[in-house]
């Protein structure tokens, strides 16, 4: 392996950690990834050098904590290409960024017979509020297909949107099968009927480069937890003249301009939607994670990752009795690879995994209506990141032989 690899995978303390007594082989990084010790560190510094409040203190560490949350903001915009940092809004994570377009936005402006236009295979955080949305307006939701192998049907894309198609809502990079949807071309669709674009970046951010410019997406959610930061913080990017129309769906402190005894007028975004006091460490957090990405290059994680993922593919589809799921091998995809052992659950292949020191995710992924595309109620999922290594891909697929040989014959040990 290249020494920057190995370079890079030294600089993240939990992967020196022994789970059962194994070496850990950490392959759940579509769930959370681990953070890297600069990463650690400035949220560490924070508490340690300059703990205060933001915007609201004259005194030194206020204006200290105030600048550094804004310097991140700066990083976040440019991470991402976006025209300016007033676009960048900081949320919990992906769910809340997409929760705050769909009651702040969509709700207030579909109506009976408009369309929301959504793919099965997304995750629930981009299918439930657009469900309640759609409850609460009278508007319809619309399934845009998925060819076999799980991708986008985008010929059919093309039929489905309309006009009468005023929202898409699509994950960039899916989170089971990891398949990459054209979200340019959609938004170039999207656009001619007048609709708005909305994109669950959640698996793309950090995997794949980001330029929400190119892609001409109207909103784009991502989570920190997710590229190396620490979980509570995400993104939430709008086109600034989309944040002017969005309405906030939380108030109090600091987003509030002036307060009367019977109204209030509200700042200018993104301020205007970040109510409260606001996950600090979190944010900075996310700054060095972005600093972290950008000195290996997002083009070169994208590389590396999608070789370690084909690889997987063809090991992992050499196994006798393993059904893998998604794109076939030489398509590029997100670094997910979704799976099943026959005659095995996927809960009891990733314990068995788990007393080899794997960790994986097993289940529906919050993904149930793919999984019933699928066919089947869950799946197993490895999930690759830039600190994985051919090392890591063959600890996976001899405990995957392992886990066979046991629930098969079920004498001995997994070893």
């Amino acid at each position: 392996m290249d020494r920057t690899w190995n370079n890079c995978r030294n600089d993240f303390p939990l992967l020196q950690e022994k789970v059962n007594d194994e070496p850990l082989v950490y392959l759940d990084n579509a769930a959370t990834t681990q953070k890297p010790r600069s990463v650690i560190q400035a949220s560490t510094d924070f508490y340690e050098h300059f703990n205060a409040n933001i915007y609201r203190g004259v005194h030194t560490l206020s204006q200290r904590a105030t600048a550094a949350y804004e310097a991140v903001r700066r990083e976040a915009a440019e991470f991402i290409g976006a025209k300016s940092s007033a676009e960048i809004v900081f949320t919990k994570g992906t769910t809340d960024s997409l929760n705050m377009v769909a009651f702040g936005w969509a709700l207030h402006r579909l109506g009976p017979g408009d369309e929301i236009a959504v793919s099965p295979a997304e995750h629930h955080s981009n299918l439930v509020p657009w469900q309640q949305v759609a409850k609460l307006t009278g508007a319809h939701l619309v399934y845009l297909p998925l060819a076999d192998d799980g991708q986008l049907d985008l010929g059919l894309a093309r039929v489905l949107i309309d006009d009468r198609t005023k929202l898409v809502a699509l994950a960039q990079v899916t989170n089971v099968l990891g398949t990459i949807v054209p979200i340019k071309e959609v938004a170039k669709i999207a656009h001619q009927h007048g609709a708005k674009i909305v994109v669950d970046g959640a698996q793309a951010a950090g995997h794949l480069p980001v330029d929400v410019q190119d892609l001409d997406a109207d909103f784009y959610a991502f989570s920190g937890h997710k590229m190396l930061a620490q979980t509570g913080v995400g993104v939430l990017y709008g086109k600034y003249d989309l944040l002017e129309q969005l309405t906030p769906f939380e108030f109090g402190g600091e987003m509030i301009d002036s307060v009367g005894l019977d109204e209030a007028t509200f700042k200018e975004p993104p301020l205007k939607f970040e109510a409260g006091t606001q996950n600090i460490s979190g944010v900075l957090s996310l700054g060095a994670a972005i600093n972290y990405l950008l000195a290996i290059g997002q083009e070169e994680i994208a590389r590396r990752e999608q070789e370690l993922t084909q690889d997987l593919l063809k090991q992992l589809t050499g196994l006798s009795g393993v059904t893998v799921y998604g794109p076939k091998i030489g398509t590029p995809r997100g670094p997910i690879v979704s799976f099943n052992l026959d005659g095995v659950h996927p809960h009891d292949l990733a314990t068995a995994l788990d007393l080899q020191g794997i960790a994986i995710r097993a289940g529906h992924h919050c993904a149930q209506p793919l999984l019933a595309w699928l066919g089947c109620s869950a799946t197993a999922r490895a999930s690759l990141a830039l600190y994985n290594n051919e090392e890591d891909l063959a600890a996976l697929v001899k405990g995957v032989e392992n886990a066979k040989e046991f629930f098969a014959h079920g004498l001995g040990k997994i070893e």
